[in-house]
């Protein structure tokens, strides 16, 4: 379960990923949680959501080709030292107390265009310290971070806000990115995969889209997380009108939400990393892709705490699971030199889409309220669903049942 871990390089990473992805966490819950306090608005907390991640889709793929011609270690320390002044200027404008809506989107902007660079640099990196052999034990115990960080991360932000103020939690994300460094600086590579190119940026660019479109799973994995990520990753809008409309809660039941749905994810990625030694796991890649919409359409019958805790533990399963088999299916036998415009283009579909599903659902919960908030991104996705599993339904019957050929 954890062989990837053998490797010094990236042990070190991992752990400095570990605390720094805590400290984004607690950022995030802070961040949104202060958003909502401030504005009272369902649709300016989904604004602030798509602002961050709006940079994504104009830069991603351009940052993927970048990716691929200069060493990936010397990218991150870029990227992670500007989180690093982003979170010390969040922490002096909340503390100070002249912190306004519109300079927490001016930030959440320069943290979009940062993400667009680093997170599919991160993604492409794990090969190069892990090898191909556990790659996909690199991947799954690289989720794990994330999911250890959603499930103390939020709970350690609620504590904060309620023991101390806001500002305190920004303050801890600042410091946070110091450890990532410090891990990046331990790094020592023999062998950095990076691929100078003469071409123009775009065509490189759409030397990657190409890759993508002409294999049919990379393409279905597409497909499948285009309609998912953009209408199901949506927890970081729903959960707080959710928490104080339908459950009459504050920052504490918000955080502890957030938490079970990391707690959900942290069983799946354990999971996931087990299963490992046994490929891709496509037949459930498809279960938890319409169950995780399934779920979120059930929470129209959810009214309580306890059940709703148990809902949040079981949508953050589907979740991890979808994204694990998503990256692993982008990663799967793909060349070296195209690793980073490919996986731009799983950061494009993962986060790059946030913008839309935010809106979309902070404006259904401003006219519907908070109770609609998962029930109408769950429905639409089965809707959306259905056509693309029919129209894929060889590749399908394929991933369901792999002891058969593949017409």
């Amino acid at each position: 379960m954890f062989s990837s871990l053998r490797e010094k390089n990236f042990r070190y990473f991992w752990i400095g990923q570990c605390i720094s992805v805590m400290g984004t966490w607690i950022q995030r819950t802070a961040q949104t949680w202060l958003v909502y306090q401030m504005t009272k608005s369902a649709f300016l907390v989904g604004l602030l959501s798509a602002c961050q991640f709006l940079p994504i889709l104009g830069l991603t793929l351009v940052a993927g080709s970048l990716i691929d011609r200069h060493p990936k270690r010397r990218i991150l320390m870029i990227t992670q030292a500007g989180f690093l002044v982003l979170g010390v200027i969040m922490t002096v404008i909340v503390m100070t107390g002249v912190v306004q809506y519109w300079m927490v989107l001016a930030i959440a902007l320069g943290y979009g265009v940062l993400q667009s660079f680093d997170t599919p640099t991160r993604q492409s990196f794990v090969v190069e310290l892990v090898g191909r052999k556990n790659l996909m034990n690199g991947i799954s115990l690289n989720s794990t971070i994330f999911n250890l960080a959603k499930i103390a991360g939020p709970s350690l932000a609620g504590l904060l806000m309620v023991k101390f103020s806001v500002g305190i939690c920004f303050l801890v994300d600042a410091i946070s990115y110091l450890a990532v460094l410090g891990g990046l600086f331990l790094i020592k590579q023999t062998k950095v995969v990076a691929t100078p190119s003469k071409k123009r940026l775009w065509a490189d660019v759409k030397d990657g889209l190409k890759y993508v479109w002409s294999h049919a799973g990379i393409r279905m994995s597409a497909e499948l997380m285009l309609i998912v990520s953009t209408l199901n990753f949506n927890n970081n809008v729903i959960i707080p009108i959710y928490a104080n409309q339908v459950l009459g809660g504050g920052a504490d039941i918000y955080a502890n939400l957030l938490s079970a749905t990391g707690i959900g994810s942290l069983a799946a990625a354990f999971l996931m990393s087990y299963l490992s030694r046994f490929g891709l796991q496509r037949n459930i890649y498809l279960w938890v892709a319409v169950g995780t919409a399934g779920l979120q359409a059930a929470m129209f019958f959810v009214r309580s705490y306890p059940l709703a805790m148990v809902m949040m533990v079981l949508i953050g399963f589907c979740n991890m699971i979808f994204l694990n088999q998503s990256n692993a299916s982008f990663q799967f036998d793909i060349p070296n030199e195209l690793r980073g415009r490919i996986m731009s283009v799983y950061v494009l579909l993962n986060q790059g889409t946030t913008p839309v599903g935010s809106i979309y659902v902070g404006s259904v919960m401003d006219a519907l309220t908070g109770l609609w908030g998962f029930p109408s991104c769950g429905i639409l996705a089965l809707v959306l669903l259905v056509p693309v599993l029919l129209a894929n339904r060889q590749l399908v019957g394929h991933w369901l049942h792999p002891n058969l050929k593949e017409s």
